[in-house]
């Protein structure tokens, strides 16, 4: 009859602990993208960081940050290639035009934020801060107008396109955050500004999520997230009116990409 093997304590221990090890790197980097995985981000200056400083001097006018969501996706992530063509005041007709040649059949991850400026996002913002609550009720409706009459379809194009260049990538479509909390006491515009600018961005949003379910893509989105750092909340992750750098008014601050818009695009890119 055969003795049975005999295994040290310490023996016993060491195995217990390297697979422990390995079990618990596992959980924690459940996420960590394949080097061959390949990611491409697209969209407006949501997308590209403007207003959360750090800017990528190659990227000239699109203002490109370091700080901004796909660049600390990939800088957790560590893909295989990395390339960010998003860029400030991108609509979606300039994303056909000048960014969708970026993704290619090898592309598996996209990432993209736009139709703002579609509605015409800057005009919007400088009617409101400038004319006061009439004039900013106004432009507000006419943005919702547009969102509704034109913006499904380009959304339609753009998502389409992506998915027949890169038929196997997952697609993230992120929106854009709410920008005041209402019910606070909060100088600038008066509180009915406040609110149709808020019902504007919802409005946006809804378009945003429909078109995306309609084309297949993921939609993520980071309202919950801004939750309780909105405009006159104290606590802000987006500019206000920045008389110093008018472009960087109403963008997500740093904080806002990483604790507001990062977390979302993780929570879904794989």
């Amino acid at each position: 009859m055969r003795k049975p093997r005999v295994v040290s304590i310490s023996a016993g221990i060491a195995v217990a602990m390297a697979a422990a090890f390995v079990a618990v790197f596992a959980l924690a980097a459940p996420g960590y993208a394949a080097a061959s995985d390949h990611y491409v981000a697209l969209g407006d200056s949501y997308a590209s960081g403007l207003g959360a400083g750090s800017y990528i001097s190659s990227s000239g006018s699109c203002d490109r940050s370091t700080k901004a969501y796909p660049e600390l996706w990939a800088a957790a992530h560590s893909p295989g290639t990395f390339n960010s063509v998003a860029c400030a005041g991108a609509t979606t007709s300039t994303v056909v035009s000048s960014q969708l040649s970026a993704v290619t059949s090898s592309t598996t991850l996209v990432s993209i934020t736009i139709g703002g400026n579609d509605v015409g996002f800057s005009t919007i913002m400088t009617t409101c801060v400038l004319q006061g609550t009439t004039a900013c009720v106004n432009a507000v409706q006419a943005g919702e107008n547009t969102a509704n009459t034109v913006l499904p379809g380009r959304l339609d194009t753009v998502y389409s396109g992506i998915r027949s260049r890169a038929p196997s990538a997952r697609v993230v479509v992120l929106d854009y955050p709410v920008f005041y909390q209402l019910g606070t006491l909060c100088v600038g515009l008066s509180d009915t500004s406040h609110k149709k600018i808020d019902e504007g961005i919802n409005l946006l949003d809804g378009i945003i999520s429909a078109a995306a379910t309609r084309n297949g893509v993921v939609f993520a989105d980071v309202r919950s997230t801004f939750v309780g750092h909105q405009l006159c909340s104290g606590h802000d992750w987006l500019h206000s009116l920045n008389i110093l750098n008018i472009n960087e008014s109403y963008h997500p601050t740093a904080d806002g990409q990483s604790g507001g818009y990062y977390p979302v695009f993780n929570g879904y890119s794989s």
